[in-house]
């Protein structure tokens, strides 16, 4: 076994990669604070090949030097848009057809496992900011809440590994690896 060379992971320049096509999800970022979060949502979204992020209210927007570093480019490579608040976000979503769904713990949210995604309807994650999580008024748009069920001491994940661990799981279900 070896690691493979750049070239043998064989990717995509960006004008390529901007014209293939995406996942039909989007993620939300509701007032995430670090920038550092926002660069690795930025780096998962181009690796999952998101249709776009939404970077609602306070959640930092390129070009920013915190979310590059994190980023490694894919603020490049992959759509965004910024929108005043995350409900503005989430009411333009739903009204689009997109599924709204929170990423959050809530008294009926459903186990991430037991979660099946609408197929052939595009999907809107909506992830919260780190402390607050998702807002109510927004959360109270969403069809579903979906929990990542953990094990340990503390209850939430840091909202990068987070998104990672939804959209992994979502984009298997929807069978967008195969």
């Amino acid at each position: 076994m070896r690691k493979l060379t750049m070239q043998e992971l064989n990717r995509l320049p960006v004008d390529d990669f901007k014209a293939t096509p995406k996942s039909p999800v989007v993620l939300v970022l509701d007032n995430v604070r670090s920038l550092h979060n926002v660069g690795a949502v930025f780096r998962t979204a181009d690796a999952f090949a998101l249709e776009r992020l939404y970077l609602c209210g306070v959640t930092g927007q390129p070009p920013h030097r915190e979310i590059t570093k994190t980023a490694l480019g894919s603020t490049e490579s992959v759509a965004w848009t910024h929108v005043p608040t995350t409900l503005e976000a989430a009411q333009q979503l739903q009204a689009a057809g997109y599924q709204l769904v929170a990423v959050e713990q809530t008294t009926g949210s459903v186990q991430l496992p037991q979660f099946q995604p609408t197929l052939g309807r595009p999907l809107a994650l909506v992830l919260g900011n780190e402390v607050f999580g998702v807002d109510d008024e927004v959360l109270a748009l969403c069809e579903v809440a979906v929990e990542i069920p953990q094990l340990g001491t503390k209850h939430s994940l840091n909202v990068s590994v987070a998104a990672g661990v939804v959209l992994w799981d979502v984009l298997s279900k929807l069978a967008v690896f195969q």
